[in-house]
């Protein structure tokens, strides 16, 4: 007979005489079929009754229809996992290696900082000197009269980066394609989504980021240097890799989900840092944006890791000062520098700042919007394969190719204003008037836009020099293309940023409405644009006070901090009117199970015992080995309640929780006993915490791996020196609203739902993540609907 009968059949025979609990074999469900969020359909559990979760069997070791769903994207193990053996070890530990510990931690961090900063500065000037190359390329020709041999140089350039970029993302690593900041948000909310910190995500991130805006895509290298500090972060503090044989055991420390968590939100601030030269914005954005748990030490050493960030920028851009950095410049760390332009306003200024947020709402709810339906079309490109892919990125570079060089033909020519700040026309450099297809005296302000990099179109923007220096016409054509180029420009195969494209649409209409309103208004245009490009952010990111002061530093002019704020704020309650921010869309549309920080409105009528879904499988403090494989082989669980009963205890109690990656290890190591006893000492004498460590980004121990013979399957194995003897509990009757709360400020992957009356198994259920996603509750209680 099958050990999974045997188990089966007595859990059908114990429940025989309640009509209730007469269900379908807990056996016989596929968990290879599963729903998105869970181990069983919707169509299986709704068919539950309720009144079952109610009751358990007494037989420990078997297997009964409650709690703890299997999802395919796991949760990470936030929690600290009290067991014996990591008792012993804290107890154990001398003062040199509390010290070493938290230097470590100090050095990690430095390491993060010194390590992000080079990666920034290697893109800035990498971006700088391919993009400068292709636009002198084809700026010499235009000016020779070669215009279609200047097209040819110009779209073969572009097209073949980003065939580059996409053949490294769709081939090498597809988890690199976008922004990244979905994923370490989603991340550092306790989700563990294959490949995202990968060391082979890292190196398509740098290179392809490079690529893709070198190739003149309407995106930015800003958004992707967030992921690649997080994975900076994440290879540092993994300790090394045992799939390579490759483990520092000086970062054993290091080997579990809680502190690479704090790692890896110093890498997603050091991101910032890196890509804004915005220090102290990097933080905010980690505080604000980024982690879903935060502590006071944290901000220390975040602001520790940014500030290391800022210095290495600052000693190699000064390095470049001396022209040993190609074409990268002379820029210091701010960007946009606007601290000359006059910054008082009057009662008109406010209407304006005011009609800017409510159109910089609308206009960013709109663009969440297209880039949705977007992202819906290409996934189903995208899922045929990564020659696809790539054929999609080349067709959307054709475009782009062509908007940039073609829609410039449309503006006319300018004369060259005589106060004007810098050469007109620019000839053999980037500036501020490209002379295109115009004669000697002359310049296009449209190929002023299209025909330079992304950041210097900003600057023109900004800039204030000559207040008409871009015709209303050529703004309009300008924004509209780069508007609807950044839309379906995201979702292909390369990294890309939204916050540059945003910006950079932004800064376009808000210098629209500082000409409309420059007669009444005392702020320059180009602080429109400043505005304009805040109240854009605002309206498609969602984010507040980081948004604000990344801009301060960006421009470095303090006097418009209060405009800023209004706008940031107006133009985030507008757009909240219409839909959710751009990487919350995401989050939705990638399947990531990401918790809220709030509850939804119909958990207030739920309680934490109508969540629990079957099957749950618990285990005797001391166990059989053969239901212990059985189990892990039978289900996908990750965490498995541990109950002593008589003659271990005078009644079933509660014991802890126990992970499969523990029961493993254990199990591998074969330390087996002929009869049911306690054996805890020995274990601990046996293994070292740190044989329980998580590995890296290597695969773990499976069940595979392990070889147990019939005679080694009826021995026992004493599951209480692993066991975390301090599980979070709720109580049944606890309103689900409040322990998803709970659930979430804590980080937890498992939250035991224990009852309320004395008398009944000592536990009801297990919560897990997707136990709170609205597709799990609401399959369960559809007319919960009505609440929402």
């Amino acid at each position: 007979m099958d050990p999974h009968d045997d188990v089966n059949h007595n859990v059908v025979n114990h429940n025989d005489d309640d009509e209730e609990n007469d269900i379908e074999n807990p056996g016989d469900l596929d968990f290879k079929e599963e729903e998105r969020w869970g181990s069983m359909s919707e169509r299986n559990m709704s068919s539950m009754k309720m009144p079952l979760l109610r009751k358990r069997t007494n037989t420990t070791s078997q297997i009964a229809v409650v709690g703890a769903n299997s999802c395919p994207i796991e949760s990470l193990d936030y929690e600290m996992i009290e067991n014996d053996l990591f008792k012993q070890d804290w107890r154990s530990r001398k003062r040199v290696q509390i010290f070493q510990y938290v230097f470590l931690k100090w050095g990690l961090a430095l390491l993060i900082g010194l390590a992000t900063g080079l990666v920034g500065f290697f893109n800035n000037i990498a971006v700088e000197n391919i993009s400068g190359f292709k636009l002198l390329l084809t700026n010499k020709l235009m000016l020779e009269g070669s215009f279609f041999k200047a097209f040819l140089a110009f779209a073969g350039c572009n097209i073949t980066f980003a065939a580059a970029a996409g053949v490294l993302c769709a081939y090498i690593a597809p988890a690199a394609a976008g922004s990244g900041i979905p994923e370490v948000k989603a991340y550092l909310n306790g989700v563990d989504a294959p490949s995202i910190l990968a060391p082979s995500t890292l190196f398509v991130k740098i290179f392809g980021s490079v690529f893709g805006v070198s190739a003149g895509f309407v995106v930015g290298k800003e958004g992707p240097m967030v992921h690649t500090g997080a994975c900076i972060a994440n290879l540092l503090g993994q300790g090394g890799s045992r799939k390579y044989g490759l483990t520092w055991n000086w970062l054993r420390y290091f080997k579990n989900d809680r502190d690479r968590r704090d790692l890896i939100t110093c890498g997603a601030a050091a991101g910032v840092a890196a890509a804004f030269r915005a220090p102290v914005g990097g933080v905010l954005f980690a505080l604000e944006e980024a982690a879903s748990w935060w502590r006071s030490a944290l901000l220390w050493r975040t602001f520790f890791t940014t500030a290391v960030v800022a210095i290495v920028l600052r000693g190699f851009i000064q390095y470049c000062w001396t022209g040993k950095c190609g074409l990268f410049g002379q820029g210091g760390l701010i960007m946009y520098d606007v601290s000359k332009e006059v910054s008082s306003y009057g009662g008109y200024d406010i209407l304006a700042v005011i009609f800017l947020g409510v159109v910089g709402g609308v206009l960013g709810a709109f663009y969440n919007y297209l880039i949705d339906k977007v992202l819906r079309t290409y996934s189903i490109i995208n899922e045929k394969g990564p020659s696809f892919r790539v054929l999609l990125v080349i067709v959307i570079s054709v475009l782009t190719t062509c908007c940039a060089f073609g829609l410039p033909w449309l503006a006319k020519c300018t004369p060259c204003p005589i106060d004007a700040g810098s050469k007109c026309p620019t000839v053999g450099e980037i500036g501020h008037y490209k002379r295109f297809q115009c004669p000697p005296g002359y310049y296009n302000d449209l190929a002023s836009l299209f025909l330079t990099t992304n950041d210097d179109a900003i600057r023109n923007l900004f800039s204030n020099a000559i207040i008409r220096e871009f015709q209303m016409s050529s703004l309009f054509i300008f924004f509209v293309a780069i508007y609807f180029l950044g839309i379906i420009t995201y979702g292909i195969a390369v990294p890309a940023g939204l916050f540059i494209p945003v910006i950079l649409g932004g800064s376009v209409y808000g210098r629209i409405v500082g000409r409309v309103f420059h007669s009444l208004s005392v702020l320059d245009t180009g602080l429109f644009s400043l505005l304009g490009a805040a109240s854009f952010l605002g309206g498609t990111m969602r984010m507040t006070v980081s948004l604000c002061v990344i801009l301060l530093e960006l421009t470095n002019n303090l006097l418009l901090l209060p405009l800023v704020m209004i706008v940031l704020l107006i133009s985030k309650t507008v757009a909240d009117c219409f839909n959710h921010g751009v990487y919350d869309q995401i989050l939705k549309l990638k399947g990531l199970p990401y918790l809220e920080a709030h509850a939804e409105a119909y958990m207030k009528h739920l309680v934490a015992g109508d969540a629990v879904s079957g099957p749950l499988v618990t285990f005797s403090g001391v166990e059989r080995v053969e239901t212990v494989v059985h189990a892990l082989q039978s289900t996908g669980h990750n965490g498995f309640p541990v109950i002593n009963e008589p003659p271990f205890s005078d009644t079933p109690e509660l014991c802890g929780l126990v992970l499969r990656s523990h029961l493993l290890v254990l199990l591998k190591a074969k330390y087996f006993s002929h009869d049911s006893r306690l054996s805890g000492r020995d274990i601990r004498k046996k293994f070292s915490p740190f044989d329980f460590a998580k590995p890296g980004t290597g695969k773990g121990l499976k069940l595979e791996d392990i070889t147990i013979t019939e005679e080694e399957m009826n021995m026992y194995i004493d599951l209480h020196p692993i066991t975390n003897a301090s599980p979070y509990t709720v109580l049944e009757t606890m309103s689900l609203a409040k322990a998803k709360i709970l659930f979430r400020q804590i980080g937890l992957r498992h939250m035991c739902v224990v009852p309320k009356s004395q008398g009944r198994s000592p536990i009801v259920g297990i919560l897990t993540r997707h136990d709170f996603m609205p597709e799990h509750i609401l399959g369960l209680y559809p007319h919960m609907r009505q609440h929402k």
